[in-house]
């Protein structure tokens, strides 16, 4: 299997992360990718270089403003002359009957669910070059690869069409999907991420022809708290076609393949041609933010269940925070796909 990378991530390092009120610096660094890139090198993938699509992809996804907003934000921030170092909301207004703000203050609360995603001089390369990652992955499927993983970073399935949050920017996964969509009539998304993809299930929610899928630790209890319950389903011409698995705390592998099982039945029903695979690899025994317990051994199951799905298939990078054997996890996914191919 091929893997599209870029360095350009590296202009993205956060340090701000809030957790029950005290500061920390984030999970999300940039050491994540170097140890995922050792995964690859360990499973002996060609690395591609990503192509610069531009906003076109983009744009399908997120809205005029929001991508206007992530373009120009940090330039605005600094002529404050007053503001920090990183881009922090202090309100959010939830939009209840509100007006789009012209301040760049009033602008970050808007577009930020929460204060995980905070904005430095280089968030917005970094952002634009993962979701490049993802959409070469998609079109070299498109070419006919018949798999392509996608290590992007910083990740995106918290990213709504107008919000930041969860560490995202771009929503990568749905940006590779709506990609797909120039040649598939039907797409399904299958997220394996420990937290819920809230912002993937926004994006596509009332859409009839992108099947979205969560499996992930219950949100009763872990990020994102106030979604990715079972009854989330879908609405208006999108109903039924949302489909969220939460598990309970500590899950381990042999329980984590029949909620697999699962989202394979209702893959298979759903018809698609396509498959994106939201590739979070936090589900981890390991991983610091200690949601679920899949093992090494848990992650080659999984990626053998995801190619006995039978789909041309992108696999794109979410989370997968630093832990020994994060590289390691990543080389077992991606081999045990190979092998059940």
């Amino acid at each position: 299997m091929k893997a599209v990378y870029s360095d350009l991530h590296r202009s993205h390092d956060p340090q701000f992360f809030l957790v029950r009120g005290v500061v920390q610096r984030t999970t999300e660094q940039p050491e994540r990718a170097d140890r995922l890139l050792a995964g690859l090198i360990a499973g002996k993938h060609t690395l591609i270089e990503p192509t610069k699509f531009g906003q076109g992809p983009r744009a399908r996804v997120h809205s005029p403003e929001y991508l206007s907003f992530l373009a120009e934000a940090w330039d605005a921030w600094t002529a404050l002359g007053d503001a920090g170092p990183e881009m922090i909301a202090n309100m959010h207004p939830v939009r209840n009957a509100g007006t789009y703000p012209t301040h760049i203050v009033g602008k970050l609360g808007w577009h930020t669910v929460d204060t995980a995603a905070p904005i430095g001089p280089g968030t917005w390369a970094g952002a634009c070059a993962s979701s490049d990652v993802a959409v070469t992955a998609a079109q070299m499927v498109l070419d006919g690869e018949d798999a392509v993983y996608a290590l992007c970073r910083p990740p995106g399935h918290h990213a709504y069409r107008d919000l930041a949050g969860g560490f995202c920017f771009l929503n990568n996964s749905a940006i590779a999907a709506e990609h797909l969509r120039q040649k598939h009539e039907r797409v399904a998304i299958l997220d394996v991420d420990v937290h819920h993809g809230n912002g993937t299930q926004g994006i596509f929610y009332e859409r009839p022809d992108v099947f979205t899928v969560s499996i992930h630790a219950d949100p009763s209890f872990f990020y994102p708290f106030v979604w990715g319950y079972a009854h989330e389903r879908g609405a208006g011409a999108g109903l039924g076609t949302n489909l969220n698995i939460p598990l309970a705390k500590g899950t381990g592998d042999d329980d984590y393949m029949k909620a697999l099982a699962a989202a394979e039945k209702a893959i298979h029903a759903f018809a698609p041609t396509a498959l994106v695979v939201a590739l979070g690899l936090d589900a981890s025994e390991k991983d610091p933010l200690a949601g679920l317990a899949v093992t090494t051994d848990g992650f080659r199951r999984i990626g053998a269940a995801l190619a006995r799905i039978g789909l041309p298939t992108v696999l794109v990078q979410e989370g997968g925070y630093l832990s020994d054997i994060l590289g390691a996890n990543l080389t077992a996914v991606l081999g045990g796909f190979e092998a059940a191919r």
